[in-house]
């Protein structure tokens, strides 16, 4: 089994990653580039997720023959003797192979290559492919030109706090300035920012998931978010359908403007391939007009204009078709969860659907998720569910809260993931070392990362689901995955004291941590900024509790869901009767269906026959008419 843990998971972190892309963008529409370089971004980072509790385990078992190594033959035996005890152990000493042990030299290798390409994806690559899929220009030399100008001051910035540290360095006289010193620094001050950030997103996540659980189980509250959300949808999606007649107005006019022989004809006509299909058939029904463009004396637009007007459409468009889509599917939420506060009271214990699924049912699933199952998953299970889970989460955060402002004590262990962790290394129990780190770590990214898809900056960045996610966003949750990512690693090592770093030890490290290189370079941060900013986490998940940058929001006109608001309920108000309108208006449209459905077959078949019959069994007299009525216009 050596490095066959490592090539499974490697296999089905790639298709998870690949699966999450599938779902968030849009493979048939989005650039190649822009999907290969979101995956790369996206499959690295939870690459790192999956692989670093392998190498925890590989790092205990390397410690503990080292140890057996080093130690005499009597307390060799008597450690053996011990143990025997305790655990089965195949070999002569504890130190017996993990299942997925990993070969030395492997694993160095293998975070190198997955951490410098990150960082290569997030700091240069990613940035520059943003700019150019943004940008409005008609050729690939103008908009390599226009990404080079956006991300001057951007390079410009990280190249100062690159310096900073560099002066430093070169100041210290205890400090000489070697290749591996350089690379410690760069990392530092990626690790540095990516730490900022983390802290803000992990307070975020730890008190905001749990409670998410906690409201779901409550009877009308994701009907009344529903509605909430409705509203504002409905808002954002006029706003969304003003803005793109506005900008098709423009096309309009610059099309009218740019005859068939002008030298920006051409960008005209990539302009308008970027438009809806209703739009380019109502502008291409004034094509026939072959007038030159210079016997009139008229002021067209520039190309700046242009591919301003460019990006302006890729935008407007991208939008619209995102609320669009968006809107239909909070029509669906909102009418099965109206499905479920209604059939809460039923008496027969099955559940009953206002509208049937357009798509039609997978028979398997229709089987053993039947009616009667469903009315006790959805009105009777799911809450209790919902409430269990919650809990759950909330002791988890408690944990990581206690851990994060007490794991840089040592003597005594105060970390409880450091407890866990020095707890299962003395039994040399491989199996929990992996399953409790992959769990501690997995909770730690999904409060971070969940919090990256929640967050909406406007509309600049945006992850929307069912594939409706511009390439802007895409590319710039990839930068923020390779950023938090190995901040987070270290993070998570630190709490369990596997960063000799933080434990003081002199023993071996885990290839993630010697690939760091020693922060002791930079003592203020190693000391300082590491170990105390993470108690800020603290501060973050009380104001996250009491809700205080919702209730800012809301202060400065950003309308959020409150229950003690009446700014809320008028939102809800709303929302429950534009929910009540389409419902109406699907209602009538079913009903129409239906009544021409049976129309069809009630009448449908007697028509066919009737017609039938007339062609094949003529009326004699009416073909004696026929035929005298030939004969007179004949003659």
């Amino acid at each position: 089994m050596s490095g066959a843990a490592l090539g499974l998971e490697i296999v089905f972190v790639f298709f998870l990653a690949l699966f999450l892309l599938h779902r968030y963008g849009d493979f048939k529409k989005q650039h190649r580039l822009v999907i290969i370089g979101t995956l790369l971004a996206w499959y690295l980072c939870f690459l790192i997720v999956f692989i670093l509790p392998l190498d925890v385990s590989t790092t205990i078992y390397n410690r503990c023959k080292h140890a057996a190594a080093n130690s005499s033959p009597t307390e060799n035996s008597n450690i053996t003797g011990f143990h025997a005890t305790a655990t089965p152990v195949p070999s002569q000493h504890p130190c017996f192979k993990p299942w997925s042990y990993i070969p030395d030299g492997i694993m160095p290798i293998f975070w190198r290559v997955v951490y410098w390409t990150s960082q290569f994806l997030t700091w240069i690559l990613l940035p520059f492919m943003q700019s150019y899929a943004r940008s409005g220009g008609f050729s690939i030399t103008g908009k390599i030109k226009t990404a080079l100008i956006e991300n001057a001051i951007y390079y410009g910035t990280y190249l100062l706090i690159f310096g900073a540290f560099l002066i430093y360095v070169a100041v210290n006289p205890h400090l000489h300035l070697e290749w591996n010193q350089l690379q410690t620094i760069g990392i530092a001050a990626a690790n540095t920012w990516g730490l900022f950030l983390l802290v803000l997103l992990l307070g975020y996540g730890l008190v905001e998931i749990p409670r998410s659980y906690w409201n779901g189980a409550k009877r009308g509250y994701l009907l009344m978010k529903t509605y909430f959300k409705a509203a504002k949808l409905m808002t954002e999606k006029a706003d969304a359908e003003e803005t793109l007649e506005d900008v098709m107005e423009e096309v309009r006019k610059v099309n009218e403007s740019i005859k068939y022989n002008h030298p920006l004809r051409k960008c005209v006509d990539t302009i308008l391939k970027k438009c809806p299909t209703e739009y380019q058939e109502k502008m291409g029904r004034n094509m026939d007009d072959y007038e030159d463009f210079d016997e009139k004396h008229n002021t067209y637009p520039s190309e700046k204009s242009l591919v301003k007007l460019h990006k302006q459409v890729i935008y407007s468009v991208q939008r619209h078709r995102r609320t669009q889509v968006q809107w239909q599917i909070l029509l669906e939420q909102a009418f099965y969860l109206e499905d479920v506060a209604k059939n809460e009271t039923s008496a027969t214990r099955q559940f009953v659907h206002t509208f049937q699924s357009p798509e039609p049912e997978n028979k398997f699933l229709q089987y053993f998720y039947n009616p009667t199952v469903e009315w006790y998953w959805e009105c009777l299970l799911r809450p209790w569910f919902y409430r269990i889970l919650a809990v759950v989460l909330s002791i988890f955060s408690v944990i990581v809260v206690w851990s994060e402002c007490t794991f840089f004590s040592t003597t005594p262990v105060l970390s409880l993931f450091a407890v866990f962790i020095q707890l299962a290394e003395k039994t040399y129990n491989y199996i929990y070392i992996e399953i409790a780190c992959f769990l501690s770590i997995f909770f730690l990214s999904i409060c971070v990362y969940s919090t990256v898809f929640r967050i909406r900056v406007f509309n600049y960045y945006y992850l929307a689901s069912h594939h409706q996610t511009d390439a802007y966003s895409l590319l710039f949750s990839g930068m923020l995955f390779c950023r938090l990512t190995p901040p987070l690693c270290l993070n998570f090592l630190g709490l369990t004291h596997m960063d000799s770093s933080i434990s003081h030890q002199n023993t071996q490290p885990t290839a993630y941590t010697s690939i760091m290189g020693s922060m002791k370079v930079l003592s203020f941060i190693a000391d300082g900024f590491y170990i105390y900013y993470p108690m800020l986490v603290v501060i973050l998940c009380i104001a996250t509790y009491f809700s205080l940058g919702t209730r800012c929001l809301n202060l400065l006109g950003f309308q959020q869901f409150m229950g003690d608001n009446d700014m809320t309920s008028d939102l809800v108000d709303e929302g429950k009767e534009l929910i009540r309108r389409e419902k109406r208006k699907r209602q009538r449209q079913e009903e129409g269906e239906n009544r021409r459905r049976e129309w069809k077959e009630r009448y449908g078949h007697n028509r066919e026959d009737s017609t039938r019959n007339r062609n094949v069994h003529v009326d004699p007299k009416e073909s004696n008419l026929s035929d005298i009525s030939t004969n007179r216009y004949t003659q």
